[in-house]
């Protein structure tokens, strides 16, 4: 393939999947060829697919079956399919959809380069085209999961635990700092793992407190805390590491003992309560956030009940819910998915409908508090913020009215007054500046 050839790269999926493609990208740049900012537009597509649920499978091949009908047409030439999807179920995809030129798995960097003509750069393999606004990166701590979680299939798909030493995490995030990097989200399969393959103890917080000490990160994000073995001295630098922000995300999947076990969470219902009680008292202020799985097959009305008083018992700032998902080949496909799709949907609304009043209630407590926040961008009439209350692309936002005497910068810090707010967003006006 000739090297003036455009290539788009289509990301679906989680921000694991962001940061894969970040990868493939600056291999493509470092071997000239030339990237195409619209797929749509390109000679050659790369598809990197997620196959996490029954919905992010159907989005994936959708967008498969739609890049080849580009290439019927002849817009585009070639069709290459990467990321858990392919790794997961490459040979049926090649059998019902062969219009595809090639298929790849997880991580598969040298393979696609090879592919396409090109040569791995080996030296240059942590390195990334940041495609998140350049203030914000997501930074992969580890690869894989080690948790046998019934439902799951992602260590089908992405293997056994594997963490990145300290000191290239380091090396990461001072690249990305030079780039004008100042959020920091951390990411992985499970990050409260990090480090027990190669240091032989969990790490998260002597990596978190290395990661603040690199100039020009000023907040630094955890998400993907697994509850089952949280370390305690990771309370404390949430607590006390100032760049370390009080956020913290974990996903519980349910709270009944009987639902626990079967899905191999490793806790129960009391620990994790004693955890949540004891994040709360030991970082005052500290944002939660938690996905739940509803419909699980053992999950009956009393299980389901227990769930509803947990979320009101507890209050977390933010949630989502997602329906479950028979998985093949996953301990849990042997029970079944007894529960109807309407009383999955039944549920899941009750659940967040209970998280929208919480919610709304809580950013009315917000209302006539200053706080700080960075842009991220400008729509409409309004400039979009974040507070530390608010990962990326997952959580609510802070709205700030545009007007023409008070300018902002995209990626910048700006105290904000709140004076209004909905279920998810608040509304502030500028009050001063800093950064």
């Amino acid at each position: 393939m000739s090297k003036k050839e455009k290539i788009g790269v289509i990301t679906l999926g989680c921000s694991k999947n962001t940061v894969d493609s970040e990868r493939i990208l600056s291999q493509l740049q470092a071997n000239k060829f030339e990237i195409s900012d619209d797929p749509n537009t390109a000679d050659t597509v790369i598809i990197n697919t997620c196959g996490f649920i029954d919905a992010a499978k159907e989005e994936s091949v959708d967008t498969i079956l739609e890049a080849i009908e580009l290439k019927k047409r002849g817009d585009i030439k070639k069709v290459i399919v990467a990321g858990c999807l392919s790794e997961r179920y490459k040979e049926d995809l090649k059998n019902e959809i062969p219009e595809v030129d090639s298929f790849f798995g997880t991580e598969d960097y040298e393979g696609i380069i090879k592919n396409l003509g090109g040569e791995l750069k080996y030296e240059l393999l942590g390195e990334r085209v940041v495609t998140t606004p350049k203030h914000y990166s997501y930074l992969k701590i580890s690869e894989g999961c080690d948790n046998p979680c019934s439902f799951c299939a992602i260590p089908l798909m992405r293997g056994g635990h594997v963490s990145k030493p300290i000191e290239s995490l380091v090396d990461e995030t001072k690249r990305l700092a030079d780039k004008g990097v100042k959020e920091l989200v951390i990411i992985g399969q499970d990050t409260t793992d990090y480090g027990k393959d190669i240091y032989s103890k969990r790490n998260t917080a002597e990596l978190l407190t290395k990661l603040s000490e690199v100039d020009g990160i000023e907040w630094i994000r955890l998400l993907y805390a697994y509850p089952s073995h949280f370390p305690d001295e990771l309370i404390d630098v949430l607590a006390d590491n100032p760049k370390v922000l009080k956020y913290l995300d974990m996903p519980l999947q349910h709270i009944s003992d009987p639902v626990l076990k079967s899905m191999r969470r490793g806790i129960t219902s009391r620990r994790t309560k004693e955890l949540l009680y004891k994040l709360k008292e030991r970082v005052p202020g500290i944002t939660l956030r938690t996905t739940f799985i509803t419909g699980y097959p053992n999950e009956g009305e009393a299980e389901f009940n227990e769930l509803v008083d947990f979320v009101k018992d507890i209050r977390f700032d933010r949630f989502g819910v997602f329906n479950y998902s028979i998985e093949e080949t996953t301990p849990a496909y042997i029970l079944g998915d007894t529960i109807s799709p309407e009383e999955k949907e039944e549920r899941k609304r009750i659940l967040m409908e209970l998280q929208s009043e919480i919610s709304l209630e809580k950013n009315r407590e917000l209302v006539g508090t200053r706080m700080n926040v960075l842009v991220d961008d400008i729509e409409g009439e309004y400039y979009v913020a974040r507070s530390e209350r608010d990962a990326p692309e997952v959580d609510g936002e802070v709205l700030i009215k545009a007007e023409n005497d008070k300018l902002l910068k995209l990626g910048k810090f700006y105290a904000v007054d709140i004076y209004d707010c909905n279920e998810y967003d608040l509304y502030g006006n500028i009050a001063n500046t800093r950064g």
